[in-house]
């Protein structure tokens, strides 16, 4: 660790662009950054949750105002290559809990989520890529969780925006070969304030999903302050990563993510030994 502490204290300061900076894993991603001497664009839907920060970090923490939802994301990322020159880490982070199976989860719904999981981190990405390019490298965090690889009653429409981003995130790391570093965070339960009341969102409930979706629907609502994931550990391993020299693409975040992951996989696999067979009977016969 000295010797990683060491490097880090003699680079030049990185410039970071975190979404969703105000609480939670971005707040604790930015802080972590700062403490490392980094310098931070911070996005807020409402700048003013970010003023504590700033005034932590003098010169270091600069607030924007920024709903990835509803943005030109290219005058966003220009504006701030403007001023600092260069976007070294870009970290997609904003995001909302949800829940409702998808019959009671409305068109509105489940289009607002995909534009904050998803369309929102692409514009960003994209818009981000051509300086990257031109400065030689960077990096993409990927907030996505335990959810963009395992499902879960009434998570459905959740777990479809991180699958989608997760899916987006691993082609890019194939197709942009000019130094650009992707790593897709998936975390377990964390303390970020998630499941606080007024922050999880809950679809209408229907009668008809009681027995699958109530569950989720308790954990969420009742779970808030007992998860056992530290978001500041959480942000020290983001920043481990980002420093190896053979960084993940993806990193699992905490032993329920991990164990819950390795299930899937396993799983997985034994369903597709036990219908190999049939699977591959599905070619051409040879002539």
């Amino acid at each position: 660790m000295r010797g990683l502490v060491a490097q880090t204290e003699q680079r030049s300061p990185r410039v970071w662009l975190i979404t969703g900076a105000s609480s939670g894993f971005g707040r604790a991603i930015a802080t972590a950054a700062l403490d490392a001497g980094d310098i931070v664009v911070a996005a807020a839907r409402r700048s003013p949750a970010l003023d504590d920060l700033v005034g932590a970090y003098p010169g270091q923490a600069h607030a924007i105002a920024l709903d990835v939802t509803d943005m030109d994301a290219t005058r966003v990322i220009d504006e701030i290559i403007a001023r600092h020159d260069r976007i070294d880490v870009l970290v997609n982070n904003a995001g909302r809990t949800q829940v409702g199976a998808l019959e009671e989860t409305t068109e509105q719904e489940l289009r607002y989520l995909f534009e904050l999981h998803f369309f929102g981190p692409a514009a960003l990405t994209r818009a981000v890529l051509p300086h990257m390019r031109r400065q030689g490298g960077g990096a993409v965090v990927q907030m996505s969780s335990v959810g963009g690889q395992i499902t879960a009653p009434g998570f459905g429409a959740y777990c479809a925006t991180k699958f989608a981003l997760e899916g987006l995130t691993q082609t890019l790391s194939q197709e942009v070969d000019f130094g650009v570093r992707f790593l897709i965070v998936e975390p377990g339960a964390f303390r970020t304030g998630l499941f606080a009341a007024g922050s999880a969102y809950l679809s209408a409930a229907m009668p008809e999903y009681a027995a699958t979706v109530g569950p989720t629907r308790q954990y969420v609502t009742s779970g808030d302050g007992t998860q056992p994931g530290d978001p500041a550990k959480a942000a020290a391993a983001i920043l481990t990563a980002l420093a190896a020299d053979h960084p993940p693409l993806r990193l699992p975040l905490g032993s329920d993510a991990v164990d819950g992951i390795q299930a899937h996989l396993a799983s997985v696999r034994d369903e597709i030994a036990v219908w190999e067979p049939l699977s591959r009977a599905t070619s051409f016969d040879p002539e």
